[in-house]
């Protein structure tokens, strides 16, 4: 007989999420106009639920598609039915042993479950995976690729809106982006911490030429080059902060980074290592190297919102980064939630679980159920 926390039902969702400023641009002339979201609700035989989202932005940004998620999700669903909730490890491992790779479609699983866990428990999610530590997050704004000016006011409207972190896109050509970063540092206040991401679209001699031009300008660079070894190569040349997005995707890859002397922070998205579990892993080697700390998402809504947040709660606040509230960036919600944003800093939800009332009613009927 299944214990009462064993999986009774699950059901999938699927919610177009539409960009509130139009189309978001990066390197290379990618664009996309919404973040596509899967959304997932798992019960238990006690009557408790728990609910996951991941939403890629678009099918370019990392290796994770709307309709790969959905497949996949599909398939291991079944396969989850009266095993034990409260065993998150042992359904990760599981779901790997069943599925190989595709961690992006294991996500929103991962986080349900410490969202249902949370709620039978009555804990947070910050306070289940170490205790938080303060009470709000640093937030940044992420200005898009568009003509110098044109980013200059955005950069200026994000300033006027509260923000007072912001991630310069840049990665097409360099004497542009040079122009970019200018424009955006010359039209934000002097304290305003800026980034500078190119989503690893450059090669080594792009980001000589980029770091030698900006030398003046304080900011962090982020993820110039695609590859580990790239990346490796430009550290010399680097005398300001490195921080690794794409390329940390694994246990492995960090603790070769963090052998190599490669970053001073990294960037822990959920979808892409597969989950709240595996980020938390990732998260605490960080701690223990004394690296700074972003997490947050490929995008999605409420949900997700107090998913990567709450992880990032737990963190210590001196090593802190920032994240993102992407369900300020769309148009629609998914869940009733009480962030509260204030002077460039984010208030999460009281509550267990992830702390939200996630809102049935909007996700509309459900594309995928499975029961025990």
């Amino acid at each position: 007989m299944p214990p009462a926390t064993a999986i009774s039902s699950i059901r999938l969702y699927r919610q177009w999420q539409p960009f509130r400023d139009g189309t978001y641009r990066c390197s290379g002339g990618r664009s996309a106009e919404g973040f596509d979201s899967t959304i997932i609700e798992i019960s238990s035989r006690d009557g408790f639920v728990g609910y996951g989202e991941m939403a890629p932005l678009g099918s370019f940004y990392d290796p994770a598609f709307a309709e790969g998620a959905l497949a996949a999700m599909r398939e291991l669903a079944p396969t989850l039915l009266d095993h034990d909730a409260a065993g998150i490890e042992a359904l990760n491992r599981r779901m790997d042993l069943l599925l190989k790779g595709h961690p992006y479609a294991k996500s929103a699983i991962d986080m349900a479950l410490w969202d249902l866990a949370g709620r039978r428990s009555g804990l947070s999610l910050a306070s289940m995976t170490g205790g938080a530590e303060g009470s709000s997050l640093p937030l940044y704004r992420s200005l898009a690729q568009e003509a110098t000016d044109a980013m200059a006011a955005r950069a200026r409207k994000y300033i006027a809106e509260g923000y007072r972190r912001l991630q310069v896109k840049v990665g097409l050509d360099v004497d542009e982006d040079i122009a970019r970063l200018e424009a955006v540092r010359g039209a934000v206040p002097a304290g305003t911490v800026l980034f500078c991401d190119a989503n690893g679209s450059w090669g080594t001699a792009e980001t000589r030429r980029f770091l030698m031009a900006t030398r003046n300008i304080d900011y962090t660079l982020e993820q110039p080059c695609a590859s580990y070894d790239e990346n490796l190569a430009i550290r010399r040349a680097c005398e300001r902060p490195l921080v690794l997005d794409e390329t940390i995707d694994s246990v492995d890859v960090l603790l070769r980074a963090i052998a190599d002397g490669l970053v001073d922070g990294i960037t822990i998205k959920l979808a892409r290592v597969g989950g709240l579990t595996k980020a938390k892993l990732l998260r605490d080697i960080a701690i223990a190297k004394n690296l700074k700390i972003t997490i947050e998402d490929t995008g999605g809504a409420q949900i997700d919102t107090a998913a990567y947040s709450g992880l990032l709660l737990s963190t210590p606040e001196g090593l802190r980064q920032h994240t993102v509230d992407f369900h300020n960036w769309v148009t629609v919600a998914n869940a009733r939630a009480d962030f509260r944003i204030a002077d460039g800093a984010m208030t999460l939800p009281d509550g267990p679980g992830l702390g939200i009332e996630v809102d049935v009613a909007a996700l509309g009927e459900p594309i995928f159920a499975c029961s025990a």
